[in-house]
């Protein structure tokens, strides 16, 4: 049996995801099969190409539905997992199928998509977890924004925090399927540890470093809201707490960014925030008016490399609307 396993790429939930999911279908559904992994991105348009659903089985783990008859099995915990009201209805009808339940899952509820699955198969499936505790608790801190202070998620001491600046920053295609297997395999110190992942990480530190200064020197605030624009910096990624490390007050945080694949808008909100978390906006609502989405508390709006005045004007537009909200 060929398993081909869809991810959200450039993602540590995403790629904790897809390893979590091979160790479990192997132990509990077919010990005899192969798999291969492949990344998806949010970007404009069509997110999902049917012909590339060629596996005997094919899995999407961490990312939207997809309502054809190829996916045999979803995992998914984003608030925006539908991408349109169709897809929704046809989840809901799969939902009323035992046969089609029993391969399809979603709630929203769940930190991140791995401990989401880690449940699944643990409690469906008698899936033993155990040997993968340190994989899910990481998960959990690094999707869900769960670290003891901005410096933690900022200064990246632990293997896992690495470990998701090199998942992120990835551009080679082949690197992060090479990556998967190993995270179920082995501790993720010793992942860090293999030499094709090692040698990733000095320029990437350094990268970071210079990230950290560019939004120092880009990053406004005003009423509890952070902007900034770096738009004209070649940067496919950076850490997304780095502004609550640079202005510690801030509630909310949005960030114009431009990679090879896209414009993006991302839609944050402080971790560590003292405002009354009934009184803060939800973020994937917003992202959803144009055509984005998320979780609550973080999102982000894809547009077409070429479409920047339409993404900066969105952002300006969401900014003005949190500074009108600021909770403090």
């Amino acid at each position: 049996m060929r398993v081909r396993i869809f991810y959200h790429d450039k993602c540590f939930d995403g790629a904790c995801s897809a390893s979590l999911f091979m160790r479990f279908h192997r132990e509990c559904i077919a010990p005899n099969a192969s798999y291969d992994y492949h990344g998806l991105v949010h970007r404009a348009g069509a997110l999902f190409d049917e012909r590339e659903f060629t596996g005997d089985e094919n899995v999407i783990v961490d990312f939207k539905y997809s309502a054809s008859p190829r996916i045999t099995w979803w995992f998914d915990h984003h608030l925006s997992a539908f991408l349109t009201r169709d897809d929704h209805e046809h989840f809901l009808a799969c939902q009323r199928d035992p046969g089609c339940a029993a391969r399809k899952f979603f709630d929203p509820n769940y930190t991140s998509c791995t401990s989401f699955l880690a449940h699944i198969a643990k409690s469906c499936f008698a899936f033993d977890t155990s040997p993968v505790t340190e994989l899910i608790q990481w998960a959990d801190i690094v999707d869900g924004a769960k670290y003891e202070s901005p410096e933690a998620a900022v200064e990246m001491a632990a293997p896992a925090m690495k470990l998701t600046l090199i998942i992120e920053a990835a551009q080679d295609e082949e690197f992060i399927p090479r990556l998967i297997p190993l995270l179920t395999d082995m501790p993720l110190t010793d992942v860090l540890c293999q030499p094709f992942v090692a040698n990733r990480l000095p320029p990437l530190l350094e990268r970071h470093r210079q990230a950290i200064e560019l939004i120092r020197n880009r990053a406004e605030e005003r009423a509890g809201t952070i902007f900034f624009d770096i738009t004209d910096y070649p940067l496919e990624g950076y850490n997304k707490f780095i502004p609550y490390y640079l202005r510690p007050h801030a509630t909310y945080s949005i960030g114009l960014s431009k990679s090879s694949f896209r414009t993006k808008v991302s839609v944050g909100s402080n971790p560590w925030s003292k405002a009354p978390r009934e009184k803060m906006v939800n973020l994937a609502k917003i992202c959803e008016r144009y055509g984005g989405g998320g979780h609550a508390r973080v999102g982000a709006i894809s547009f077409p490399p070429d479409k920047e005045g339409e993404a900066r004007a969105a952002a300006e537009e969401i900014v003005a609307e949190l500074r009108m909200k600021n909770p403090l």
